[in-house]
């Protein structure tokens, strides 16, 4: 697996101050990966020592006992604006004479945060904004630990042209998975890679019946607490889409050897099928702190990182055939994987505008996957390989994101009718 940008075979050695805990940088520390993050450490400081922290700026009380809590060096905010509660919130939090921690605020500073002396980046922020600071974490030779897929799925050459093999760690619970079994054989023994989805909330219905699905309904996850976007992702299997491609551009693995399989008590979280029909499973209670313990601790596990099973109680693990007419947002996503180029970030941008659209009640929930179909066709021919840069990328997203809320707009009225309608039938 030597072209593989998660290769578990080679360990990449990331520059790290002599002796002592491993230096680590979370980006988006307020969010569920970096709360989750600031747990293991705080539970592991013979192990591990926090230099910096970024957030968008919406929490700067949390951000703040954050920063306390672990004595960073430096604290980085999105939103320029929030500086001066941040400041008021470091200072209540730190008291009278002690020096406060250097704050970074903009757009770019999380980006700036990510080039900064330490052994790791956690980039734990949500959606395409991540992309920078995995470019920059890259290029000043951080390890880096992915659980942004995002920046991966819509800048996957820039990606690709930056990592050296085993600079990648990912933390995606399926990807951290994979990452782990795949340690059971090399790449030319490896048959195939099977990603397990929990099916989310509508498991089992047709497509006709989710065409009368409400926010509520979509929002409520069987197994995961997550945000509001993920959530929808989950419900329509969009984030299963994105897991393909993501466990494609990872792993070096042909489209048609990654399968999705549902698996609806999300204990298996990816298997590898080896040439010689073995299959390897890497299981664990659903809890994130454990592909995180391994995104910070690689090569090593953390004890205790997160629970384990209790092997002296039944239970039943149940396996289904993923379906492709209800669900058809994974065969979507394995057509742009394999068109590449801009054609991912088309495909992530129009998604997260049509989610937006349909949970303020402006498309149906079929709706979704539908148009962001007909934006990706619409879109044509992708710019690809060397030619790629990150303006392309960002260019593609805008005009994505504005093509997704003009067709949103367009149906808007129709679904609003067909709501109301539904709505005076109860």
């Amino acid at each position: 697996m030597t072209d593989s940008l998660a290769d578990p075979h080679l360990r990449y050695s990331a520059p790290t101050a002599a002796g002592g805990p491993r230096e680590i940088v979370i980006l988006g520390s307020t969010g569920s990966v970096g709360t989750q993050a600031i747990d293991l450490v705080l539970r592991n400081p013979d192990r591990f020592r926090v230099t910096g922290l970024s957030a968008a700026g919406g929490r700067v009380g949390l951000l703040a006992e954050q920063a306390r809590q672990l004595r960073v060096r430096t604290v980085a905010v999105a939103r320029a604006e929030t500086v001066p509660a941040l400041r008021e919130a470091l200072a209540v939090q730190y008291g009278a004479g002690e020096p406060l921690p250097e704050i970074l605020a903009g757009p770019e500073a999380a980006t700036e945060l990510a080039r900064s002396e330490c052994h790791t980046v956690l980039n734990g922020i949500t959606g395409s904004i991540g992309l920078a600071p995995t470019l920059a974490a890259l290029e000043a030779g951080r390890t880096l630990a992915l659980a942004n897929k995002e920046s991966l799925i819509v800048g996957g050459p820039l990606v690709k042209a930056l990592a050296k093999p085993g600079q990648i760690i990912p933390v995606d619970s399926e990807h951290a998975a994979l990452f782990q079994a795949l340690l059971g054989g090399t790449r030319a023994e490896v048959r195939k890679l099977v990603v397990t989805a929990s099916g989310g909330p509508f498991r089992g219905r047709t497509k006709a019946e989710l065409a009368s699905v409400t926010r509520e309904d979509a929002l409520a996850h069987p197994t995961w607490s997550m945000g509001p976007v993920i959530t929808i992702n989950s419900a329509t299997l969009v984030n299963k889409g994105l897991e393909v491609i993501e466990a494609h551009l990872l792993y070096d693995i042909p489209f048609d050897r990654i399968e999705v399989v549902v698996h609806p008590q999300s204990y298996v979280h990816s298997m590898v099928e080896f040439v010689d029909g073995s299959t390897l499973a890497q299981a664990t209670p659903p809890d994130m702190r454990g592909p995180i313990a391994i995104g910070l601790g690689w090569p090593e596990r953390i004890p205790d990182a997160a629970p384990a099973f209790d092997w002296s109680t039944a239970s039943t693990w149940e396996f289904f055939p993923l379906d492709e007419e209800a669900f058809p947002s994974v065969a979507l996503a394995r057509h742009v994987g394999e068109l590449g180029g801009t054609a991912p970030a088309v495909f992530n941008a129009a998604n997260e505008e049509c989610v937006d659209a349909f949970l303020a009640g402006g498309l149906p929930f079929n709706g979704i996957v539908d148009t962001v179909a007909e934006v990706v066709a619409e879109h044509g021919t992708p710019t690809t390989g060397t030619r790629l840069t990150v303006a392309d990328v960002l260019e593609a997203e805008a005009w994505a994101r504005a093509r997704a809320r003009e067709l949103a707009a367009r149906t808007a009225p129709a679904s609003r009718t067909a709501k109301a309608t539904s709505e005076a039938r109860a």
